[in-house]
């Protein structure tokens, strides 16, 4: 096979993994915070902060391929760049995005399986059958979920394709020209957590033998391919529910934590739908909670023996696996606020903040420097978004109350 030939399959495929890195929790919330402000605005969030997570994805990218080592993670890195301050701050922030996202993905699981099953069960026991399932594949059965990895994305797409046609059929463009930009601060943590990917660049760096080049024009096809399904994503989801009418809209959904397949569901009645959009959003979360869970039990393995001494595997387990199900179970509706701790604190501080002062250090002309300067300014407003929407200054309720314009009524 021509060189030139084995480099395009090779870009395609590491591509597709990026992709998939993408399609997780987030892609199922986004219709619902992004829906609060609207099409446009959600539109050139996406953008802007799509645009920086690639920036930040380019530092690192340079990073792990100057290293060259195999087991190259970002505490040492910005240990080398920052100190025990910048070592420290990583690894709360990885433990934040770790923890958070398997959190996510347990309650996320739970209101898919009882709302579109209508399970009279309760939620605690659904939660504990899916963690017992999917955490007992995590730990043992990770090289025999791989092999058949190929065929679970290539299922995740066509039930994605599935239920975007079904979506597309019940789109009202009226619902598109909905706009309210001084809500956008809501989505943008989750639209941070639609573009994260950043956890497997080493392994990217590797695969594409360390060549900057050529992972820098994969990492672009796989995050513009994500791009793209994000915004048709939100497309049908905005364009095919309600702002507001109880729990089956936009508005009724965030206030009960439910991912957009849930009220898309009651609202399209087609059979074929309730079971693509099941196959998506489980294959979806599933499939990312066997690799962050993954991710987690090495890094609590790592921190317990090397910093802690500690080398029992059921302690490990246990501070793997224990807290996000505890959170889960003391707060089984904290799907969306998951994913925005998520986005807006970190994976904002991670892989947004931390590799923009790197890019600061390393720049070696004006223009690069006040590249890197903006990027700090933009994740640091993504920190901002989430810190008002914690305390309070961000209040949703009051602007639900206002939303009776014309462009409003009748969605």
């Amino acid at each position: 096979m021509p060189q030139c030939k084995k480099e395009i399959i090779l870009i395609i495929t590491v591509a597709l993994l990026v992709v998939g890195n993408l399609i997780g929790a987030g892609i199922l919330a986004l219709p619902i915070e992004a829906g609060l402000e609207g099409f446009l605005p959600s539109l050139v969030s996406m953008l802007v902060f799509g645009g920086a997570m690639f920036y930040s994805a380019v530092i690192l990218g340079n990073e792990a391929s100057a290293a060259r080592e195999i087991t190259f993670n970002y505490p040492s890195l910005y240990h080398r760049y920052l100190g025990q301050i910048g070592k420290w701050v990583a690894i709360l922030a990885n433990l934040v995005i770790l923890y958070g996202l398997l959190t996510a993905y347990l309650t996320g699981a739970t209101s898919i399986i009882i709302n579109l099953f209508h399970i009279k069960l309760s939620p605690y026991l659904v939660m504990l059958a899916f963690f017992l399932l999917i955490t007992a594949i995590t730990i043992g059965g990770m090289k025999t979920v791989g092999k058949y990895n190929a065929l679970l994305t290539i299922l995740m797409f066509g039930s994605f394709g599935l239920i975007v046609v079904f979506a597309g059929e019940h789109m009202q463009l009226s619902r598109l020209t909905f706009e309210d930009w001084p809500l956008l601060p809501i989505a943008v943590p989750v639209i941070i957590t639609a573009f994260h990917f950043h956890n497997i660049i080493p392994n990217i760096c590797r695969s594409l033998d360390w060549k900057p080049p050529l992972i820098f024009k994969t990492m672009l096809i796989g995050m513009v391919i994500g791009f793209l399904m994000n915004a048709l994503w939100i497309l049908v989801g905005i364009g095919s529910l309600p702002l507001k009418g109880g729990d089956v809209s936009i508005v009724g959904a965030f206030e009960h934590n439910f991912p957009a397949t849930v009220p898309m569901s009651q609202i399209i009645p087609s059979s074929l739908f309730i079971i693509g959009s099941l196959v998506f959003a489980l294959l979806a979360i599933s499939t990312s909670y066997l690799a962050n869970g993954l991710g987690l039990m090495g890094f609590i393995e790592d921190m317990l023996e090397n910093h802690l001494r500690i080398k029992n595997k059921i302690v490990q387990l246990v501070c793997t696996f224990g807290p996000p199900l505890l959170i889960s179970l003391l707060k089984p509706d904290i799907f969306l606020k998951a994913i925005d701790v998520v986005g807006g604190y970190g994976i904002a501080i991670l892989f947004g903040i931390l590799p923009s002062i790197i890019g600061i250090l390393h720049a070696r002309t004006a223009k690069a420097r006040l590249l890197a300067v903006a990027m700090l300014v933009i994740f640091s407003l993504g920190i901002a978004a989430e810190f008002a929407q914690e305390t309070g200054m961000l209040k949703l309720r009051a602007e639900v109350e206002s939303w009776n314009t014309p462009a409003v009524t009748g969605r």
